[in-house]
C-alpha cells in the first residue's frame, strides 16, 4: 500500500463549549483545547486520504508534534490545512497549519500516520488480550 505525496485537505470547525479546555479537562479556561485541535487535525488527515487508499486499508496515528500558540474563544472559526509532505512505504507525514480569522496562525505541527490492513491490525489487537 503506497500513497502519493502532495495530497491536501482542509477543514473548518467552530469552537463550541464542548471543545474547550475546561470541558475536556486539559485546562480550566473556556478556550479551544489542544486535544480537540489535534483531533480535528487528525480528522483532516483522514479526509486527505479518502479515496486514495484501498478499501481494506486505513491509517492509524503514530506520532504527533504540535505547537498550539494562540488561544481561540468559543464561537471562533478555525481552519486546518494538511498536506502529505512525506511518504516512506506505509509511513506518512502530514504538515498541519491551523488558523483563525484572515491569517492568525494558532498552531503548526506534524502528524505521522501508518497505513495498515484493517483486518490484520484488529486481529493483532485481539491476540494481545
Amino acid at each position: 500500500m503506497t500513497v502519493e505525496g502532495g495530497l491536501r485537505a482542509s477543514g473548518s470547525f467552530s469552537v463550541g463549549d464542548a471543545d474547550t479546555a475546561a470541558a475536556l479537562g486539559s485546562g480550566d479556561l473556556p478556550v479551544l483545547a489542544t486535544p480537540r485541535l489535534i483531533a480535528w487535525s487528525e480528522a483532516v488527515t483522514v479526509r486527505a486520504l479518502a479515496g486514495h487508499i484501498a478499501d481494506d486499508a486505513t491509517t492509524v496515528g503514530t506520532r504527533i508534534e504540535f505547537a498550539h500558540t494562540t488561544g481561540s474563544l468559543v464561537g471562533t472559526e478555525v481552519t486546518i490545512d494538511v498536506v502529505l509532505s512525506a511518504e516512506d512505504g506505509r509511513n506518512l507525514r502530514f504538515d498541519v497549519h491551523a488558523w483563525q480569522g484572515a491569517d492568525v496562525t494558532i498552531a503548526r505541527g506534524t502528524i505521522f500516520r501508518a497505513l495498515v490492513n484493517r483486518e490484520r491490525f484488529l486481529g493483532r489487537l485481539g491476540d494481545s488480550g
